[in-house]
């Protein structure tokens, strides 16, 4: 197989596309972030990178606290909206309807359309150059029950959306593979 050299680039496939909560200026307000994943799993903890002069940043500062929302893919337009609209000149929760709602974090809006979300506590921030890497600590996270099954998350019923960078489009979650922990033994001898 031949390769070859790009350059350093932000490459990395797939990306989730996640609506970040923040309750910014007094109102809810959500943001598209597809630069973020699990950090840390005891305690559990989420990193999203968020471009200084977003609004939303301003909120998740000031309240110590944010949301994840996976959207599933029949949110993809509004997942869209709210990377591409400023929540500082548009009520993005209102233009997309979602219905909000609060858990144990104030400053953290919920959106109930999502099938999973995440309430996170501001852990700690790092300055990385274009981004602000933010890290919270998930407090709670709240599924829809008909994403379950046999008491646990099933990621086809919550069909989450990613982003694929370079061709800068939306796709849903592919075929299954195999099993983690376990297809891999194949190999041992």
């Amino acid at each position: 197989m031949t390769k070859l050299k790009l350059g350093p680039q932000a490459l990395l496939y797939p990306m989730p596309a996640f609506l970040v909560g923040s309750l910014t200026a007094g109102k809810a307000n959500f943001i598209t972030v597809a630069w973020g994943g699990i950090a840390c799993g005891d305690p559990p903890m989420v990193s999203i990178a968020i471009r200084h002069t977003r609004h939303s940043l301003k909120g998740i500062m000031e309240n110590k606290a944010f949301s994840v929302n996976i959207p599933d893919a029949s949110l993809v337009r509004e997942t869209d909206y709210c990377g591409i609209v400023s929540g500082a000149k548009t009520d993005k929760a209102a233009a997309c309807r979602f219905r909000v709602f609060y858990g144990k974090q104030p400053g953290a809006p919920l959106i109930e359309q999502c099938p999973l979300n995440l309430e996170c506590e501001l852990h700690t921030t790092v300055n990385l150059g274009s981004h602000l890497l933010v890290i919270g600590r998930i407090t709670e996270c709240h599924i829809s029950e008909e994403c379950l099954t046999s008491g646990r998350a099933d990621v086809n019923k919550i069909n989450p959306i990613v982003y694929t960078t370079g061709q800068a489009q939306y796709q849903a979650l592919g075929q299954f593979l195999g099993k983690a922990f376990s297809i891999g033994t194949e190999l041992k001898t």
